[in-house]
């Protein structure tokens, strides 16, 4: 499996960026307008929020109806696999709750990743054939206006612990829910894509990199034109065994968006978060 390393500063960059996305369901932009130092700073803000202000959780704990907020350690398990994953997560949207001391920052964040999504969202809808994008129920870049659904997600994955189950994992094999993620470069490596051999390859988590993936959103609507891969956060070595953070943007369309003749946005997330046990 080839997952390409595209420099968003060529000109060459939406064909090779879409090209990967559809062999492999990555892709990974470097040279992208995203702030480094932003992101650095967003990570630092929260790295406190999980390690040093652990009163405040329970501040922030999720609502279910709304999705907003602190979800606790092993919270969530992947669609069908039985055991939670070794992770907590805060919740951001705009109009969310978020603690007021990262608010700012990881607002900015949330915009710039937004805008930039949206940028390659139209890449995507610029390489459909036409017989798929006849089929759409709007134009991909509609489907995004104005939605209050787009989630950044903020990852904590601890260091193992003995008492962890023998099968448990930081994040165990899944696809995305969504139209397209945005993944800043995580704070350590551990993601993993599956290839159609049943082989997994090691993504990059080079500083300044950010991945991007087809979510099943973007799978139904495109009636399968471009893939959701299936991928996982392993469990680090007994040398490495240290926190990870992460951070992905999970690009939705608004709520009454129709993907197929069966689901509309809202439904098939519904769906999905009540399969992987947070809704």
């Amino acid at each position: 499996m080839s997952v390409l390393m595209v420099d968003y500063a060529t000109d060459d960059a939406p064909r090779l960026f879409t090209q990967s996305l559809r062999e492999t369901g990555f892709a990974v932009l470097r040279g992208h307008p995203v702030s480094t130092d932003l992101i650095f700073e967003v990570y630092d803000l929260w790295r406190e929020f999980f390690l040093n202000d652990l009163s405040m959780k329970n501040k922030y704990l999720f609502h279910r109806d709304t999705q907003d907020g602190y979800f606790p350690f092993r919270s969530e398990n992947a669609k069908n696999n039985k055991i939670s994953d070794l992770k907590e997560f805060f919740h951001i949207y705009p109009w969310g709750q978020i603690p007021e001391k990262a608010r700012d920052a990881s607002l900015r964040l949330y915009a710039i990743l937004e805008k930039f999504s949206a940028e390659l969202l139209q890449w995507v809808e610029n390489f459909l054939p036409s017989t798929v994008s006849a089929q759409l129920s709007m134009p991909l870049k509609d489907m995004i206006t104005k939605s209050e659904n787009t989630l950044l997600r903020v990852l904590h994955y601890p260091p193992l612990q003995e008492e962890d189950e023998k099968d448990a994992i930081r994040a165990a094999a899944h696809e995305d829910i969504n139209l397209i993620t945005l993944l800043p470069a995580a704070t350590t490596p551990g993601l993993e894509v599956l290839d159609a051999n049943g082989n997994w390859h090691p993504v990059s988590c080079d500083p300044g990199n950010i991945v991007v993936n087809v979510g099943d959103m973007l799978q139904m609507c495109t009636q399968y034109y471009y893939k959701s891969t299936t991928h996982r956060v392993q469990n680090p070595s007994s040398e490495n065994n240290c926190s990870r953070f992460s951070m992905p943007l999970f690009l939705h369309p608004r709520k009454e968006v129709k993907l197929s003749a069966d689901y509309t946005a809202v439904e098939y997330l519904k769906e999905r978060l009540r399969e992987i046990g947070i809704y």
